[in-house]
């Protein structure tokens, strides 16, 4: 009897530049629409789309070219120094970050799962989705 073997598929993203680089070995969790004011100032949009990554399949390459900003009380998001691409966010005492979908080279399977922060979303912008909406987040 043989074996095949199964190679899972890695999952790659980078910055705009191409100074910080990653490779995501496991799932990509379900995709959440941030809708605070932190998030739209961060990304000059409406909403930030995102998803949470275990860090023991979160591989960063180019760590040098990464700075942080604490943009509230022990939440640390990461980009690029060279051309301000957002790759994560990361909370203390967490064992996930949470992956900034826009960065991303490789498509993902994930599904998208609802909008949060809806109390804080831009007036100019519609939610048209079929999407759970929750006001605040966790």
């Amino acid at each position: 009897m043989y074996r095949m073997k199964i190679e899972s598929v890695m999952i790659n993203g980078s910055c705009q530049c191409g100074s910080v680089k990653y490779e995501i070995s496991g799932t990509v969790g379900g995709i959440v629409h941030c809708r605070c004011k932190t998030c739209r100032k961060a990304h000059g949009s409406a909403f930030s789309s995102v998803a949470s990554v275990q860090d023991c399949d979160f591989i960063l390459f180019g760590k040098d070219n990464l700075t942080s900003y604490e943009s509230s009380t022990g939440k640390y998001r990461y980009f690029c120094l060279n051309c301000g691409s957002q790759i994560y966010a990361k909370r203390a005492d967490t064992s996930h970050i949470v992956l900034r979908l826009g960065s991303l080279d490789s498509d993902i399977e994930s599904a998208e799962k609802e909008h949060i922060w809806t109390s804080q979303k831009a007036n100019w912008y519609c939610i048209n989705s079929q999407l759970p909406e929750r006001e605040e987040s966790e």
